[in-house]
């Protein structure tokens, strides 16, 4: 789908920014954690895809709150008063009467004193990750104390900017370069870092227990089993003390939206606001999947400057380029720093990768290579499933120079006299149970030309 356009909504004196799109008959909104950017956000693939999954069944609108992304900064620290007052000016500019009302995180606490403070504009409550209470006390024993948050808090600050936070709050995606440079603009894009320290205190203090069995409109709660962030239990005490909530707990260790598997909670959304999932299952196809990326590339890229990263770049990308020609390779996108591209066949995909590795490093650009065969979904421009997040992961684990597969591929192609390493058993980010890798060795003559 295309980019929605950015528009502002009046709340008062302030202007928040917010975007609507989708194809759906029923209105959601979505209330994002404690800072956003609506148009940064996009520039995730798997942001994007959960964002367009969302509009395939409904009618979105999302904001960036007063003093955050787009959204009017120098606004002070707003209570979660006035910014429900927000969420009713964006409503109002859009046209909405009555909506679903999709909180994530901190924003679900806000949702959730919305709906039992506006139960006339709010059909249903959908909670992600959200919590009831932010510190510890005798009868809320998930969440921090007072002494450890204020230490989290100093360390945020000291980290602004950087990837401090991403290990607790995407585990899953924490090794992925990519994602991780998006994580960390996005945080910088989201919000200063005083902003951030000073949100992060007011947080610190929100305690909406008491407004719980106020709701009175249907409520989905959905929580990841081993969030790293808000620790399951919150998940729990708000499903059983607002009045008929039912609770989803998903495998993962991740808080934030577009880790892990997002289809594992789009599903239940969409079910627990349509009646039905998805009919029109997506074209899956067996493919094999290779991910390339350069070793190091933020460090080289700082080193060489924008002018010799351009050139660096696109060297690089006409070398991959030419191999997946030759080897009959499909390109998927570009991810920044390497290529995803599927192949009809493990045994082109090994090849594939052997070879741009081989010719990149008599350029002196050093890249590692991971394949994994497995089913994946076929979108517009791009590919998704547990098989993607797979060769992602492999290619996590690869060395500098290496071709990393999985298991899968290794037995897809015996008996074509290539050689392998055994690289043992390792845990995946993100996926289940244990997965046994091998680097590729060496090729024989016989089987190096496609």
């Amino acid at each position: 789908m295309s980019r929605p356009q950015t528009r502002y909504a009046r709340s008062e004196n302030v202007h928040i920014a917010y975007q609507s799109f989708g194809t759906g008959k029923l209105n959601l909104v979505i209330v994002p954690g404690w800072a956003s950017h609506v148009e940064f956000a996009w520039e995730d693939p798997v942001f994007a895809r959960l964002l367009a999954r969302l509009g395939s069944f409904s009618r979105v609108t999302w904001f960036d709150k007063r003093g955050t992304g787009l959204s009017d900064r120098d606004v002070g620290m707003p209570t979660l008063e006035v910014r429900m007052d927000d969420v009713r000016a964006v409503m109002d500019a859009v046209g909405i009467r009555k909506a679903a009302i999709f909180g994530v995180s901190e924003g679900g606490s806000m949702s959730a004193l919305f709906a039992a403070t506006y139960p006339d504009r709010v059909s249903s409550l959908i909670l992600f990750g959200a919590f009831a209470r932010r510190i510890w006390s005798e009868d809320y024993p998930w969440a921090p104390t007072l002494k450890e948050r204020e230490a989290w808090i100093e360390s945020l600050e000291r980290g602004w900017g950087g990837d401090v936070e991403l290990d607790a709050l995407a585990p899953s995606r924490a090794n992925e370069e990519s994602f991780r440079n998006w994580f960390t603009t996005y945080g910088r894009l989201s919000v200063s870092p005083s902003s951030a320290v000073a949100l992060a205190r007011m947080n610190t203090y929100i305690d909406i227990r008491s407004v719980l069995p106020s709701i009175h409109v249907p409520t989905l709660v959905i929580h990841r089993l081993g969030d790293r962030d808000v620790v399951f239990g919150n998940g729990t005490y708000l499903a059983q003390r607002i009045p008929g909530a039912k609770l989803v707990g998903l495998p993962g260790e991740d808080h934030f939206i577009s880790a892990g598997n997002p289809n594992e909670f789009l599903d239940p959304i969409e079910e627990f606001l349509t009646g039905v999932r998805s009919t029109g299952d997506p074209d899956r196809v067996l493919a094999t999947i290779l991910f390339t990326d350069i070793v190091g590339s933020t460090k080289t890229a700082a080193k060489l400057g924008d002018s010799g990263w351009k050139n660096l770049l696109a060297k690089h990308n006409d070398i991959v380029r030419r191999e997946l020609s030759k080897f009959r390779g499909r390109e998927v996108k570009t991810t920044g720093d390497g290529f995803v591209a599927t192949f009809d066949g493990p045994g082109r995909a090994i090849r594939c990768a052997k070879a741009v590795v081989e010719s990149l490093k008599a350029v002196d650009i050093s890249v590692r290579a991971g394949v994994h065969t497995g089913e994946c979904e076929l979108l517009e421009d791009d590919i998704a499933g547990l098989a993607v997040d797979i060769a992602a992961r492999v290619t996590d684990l690869a060395d500098g120079g290496e071709v990393l597969l999985s298991g899968t591929v290794k037995d897809l192609v015996s008996g074509s006299g290539m050689s392998f390493h055994d690289r043992g058993f390792h845990h995946l980010r993100g996926v289940e149970g244990r997965w046994h890798l091998y680097s590729l060795e060496s090729l024989p003559e016989s089987v190096r030309a496609s």
